[in-house]
């Protein structure tokens, strides 16, 4: 049988969705991953039990989260240790955390808790098995910390213009996943129900994270918090250069990820016309979104700058609203009318766009997933693969590298932590190390080496083999149009943080908090439902606090 899909408007291309500066102003959305998974738990009816609460007075201890989601059980396991303050680091050098914590598979037993004890506060200098499916761990927001629990010992709710600002009781510096250090690779769970989606465990696991530092901080205080001050605080995570290359070594995903979003907005945006419950609906998001806005502060100098102008951008196009509400196709006049505003403006309109109609485009998180990377065809003709290049790789034949400033940084990983890192080439000592995460360069000495070349493409290839990766990339995009950040990943202009922010948004992440061009503060789960809250999953897009 065949099934009609709904219609929908022209993709957007990925000349303008793939740039860097695009990327660097998403928001999240229904279709992040943390969204997919509370609408997951509240389909199946999860209920979240704790087992196991052994915490001393002043909170030190351990703690066993369980619940079962697609017909398996999965426990989170908390780990809450004394730490000497001068040990409280974000960086990713710390030998010590507040907590650390392990998604396990299955409920454990106390030889597990005792083998989980020895080993999840060594996090990276631990002994995993296959049972440990996600390593994190996290370090207190220590002022907040400390106020809610001194608030409950006196009887009284914290301060909530505290609990607005910071937002969160503890950040996580890591959260493992895939294989790392011991634990179970990805394909163990990649096919179990409510796991298969890309990074499932994971934000199951800080989920389950945030329902436990909420505990933690009652169970000192000797008090319970107000439930909306409660769901405020989310669980806030540093995010630093480690995660950026990810987006380049995993292109089919990537691929995924951004075609799932722009078909779902050309579905969104053709529409033909909205009821009365959608168009209210879309009014009351735009108010939240705005109140959201205000709500967003950072130290950041450029950041705020851009959240001036996105506050301003936003009150013009909303003041606009509900007349673009009422013309045809009234999305898609939305998303047009807000072209000429800043990016981080359109990208939040193509959010809103998408939060009332679920029914659309919902469906469409099964197909972010993605398999092993598809082989390089060594029969395909070297002329069809210059077509190719013309097609697909125009972005990356116009940078000219014989300038200083296009080949300025280099990628490599750190020795010691086994971690990327960024390099100034003129500057600094290691450019022999590496990594190839020059793709725009790399292309271009394929269309150099090609030239006047004839023939099947694997005799090109068995004489210059250097091109493979860069020939599996070209042919890649052919059939995965958004598999290519477009935009040269070696230049002096060349800012991480917008690779961050757009794999962080897929996860459900706001509240960008920059610290530099490398790394970031977020803030992820605030306004998510509570861990007894499941049966109403889904209506916390741009939450905001209300004192």
């Amino acid at each position: 049988m065949t099934i009609a899909l709904p219609p929908q408007e022209p993709l957007r291309s990925p000349d303008e969705v793939m740039r860097l500066e695009r990327m660097g102003s998403m928001f999240p959305s229904r279709l992040s991953f943390l969204r997919s998974l509370t609408r997951r738990l509240s389909a199946d009816k999860a209920v979240v039990t704790r087992p196991v609460w052994q915490m001393d007075a002043d909170g030190f201890g351990h703690a066993v989260y369980s619940l079962t989601l697609g017909g398996h059980v999965y426990s989170l396991v908390a780990f809450s240790n004394r730490l000497d303050p001068a040990d409280r680091t974000d960086r990713v050098i710390a030998q010590a955390w507040d907590s650390a914590f392990v998604l396990y598979d299955g409920v454990p037993d106390a030889a597990e808790i005792d083998r989980l004890r020895d080993n999840a506060p060594k996090q990276e200098a631990g002994r995993f098995c296959e049972r440990d499916l996600v390593l994190s761990r996290a370090n207190k927001s220590v002022r907040l910390f400390d106020e809610v629990t001194r608030a409950l010992r006196e009887g009284r709710q914290p301060d909530a213009e505290m609990v607005g600002d910071i937002g969160y009781l503890m950040r996580t510096t890591a959260v493992y996943g895939n294989g790392k250090f011991g634990i179970a690779d990805r394909n163990v769970i990649a096919e179990r129900p409510g796991l298969e989606g890309p990074f499932a465990a994971e934000m199951l696991t800080v989920w389950l994270i945030r329902g436990f530092t909420h505990d933690l901080a009652e169970h000192v205080g000797g008090g319970e918090l107000d439930r909306a001050l409660k769901r405020h605080l989310g669980i806030g995570n540093s995010t630093g250069l480690g995660m950026a290359p990810f987006l380049v070594s995993h292109p089919e995903l990537l691929n995924n990820w951004m075609m799932v979003r722009e078909t779902a907005l050309a579905r969104v945006r053709a529409v033909p016309v909205l009821d009365e419950m959608q168009r209210a609906r879309l009014v009351a998001l735009a108010d939240r979104a705005a109140k959201h806005l205000s709500q967003w502060n950072v130290p950041d100098e450029r950041q705020q700058a851009r959240i001036d102008c996105l506050r301003q951008d936003w009150a013009d196009l909303t003041s606009q609203l509900n007349d673009l509400l009422d013309q045809p196709k009234p999305l898609d006049q939305l998303v047009r009318v807000s072209q000429v505003l800043s990016v981080e403006c359109q990208e939040l309109v193509v959010s809103l766009v998408l939060e009332p109609f679920g029914h659309l485009i919902d469906g469409l998180t099964d197909c972010m997933g993605a398999g092993p990377l598809a082989p390089l065809d060594p029969r395909m003709d070297v002329a069809d693969l210059r077509d190719a290049m013309q097609r697909e790789c125009g972005w990356a034949l116009r940078y000219d590298f014989d300038d200083p400033r296009e080949d300025a940084q280099f990628w490599y990983v750190s020795e010691e932590k086994q971690e990327p890192r960024l390099g100034l080439r003129y500057e600094e000592q290691g450019g022999e190390l590496e990594s190839p995460l020059d793709i725009a360069r790399q292309i271009q000495a394929l269309a150099a080496d090609l030239e006047g070349a004839t023939g099947p493409l694997g005799e090109f290839l068995r004489a210059t083999p250097k091109h493979r990766s860069a020939v599996r990339r070209v042919q890649l995009l052919a059939t995965h149009p958004y598999a290519e950040i477009r935009s040269n990943l070696i230049c002096e202009r060349c800012k991480p943080i917008d690779m961050l922010r757009c794999k962080l948004s897929f996860f459900g992440a706001a509240k960008f908090d920059p610290k530099s061009d490398r790394w970031t503060r977020i803030t992820l789960a605030q306004g998510a439902p509570l861990h007894d809250e499941l049966d109403n999953a889904d209506d916390w897009w741009m939450p905001v606090f209300n004192a």
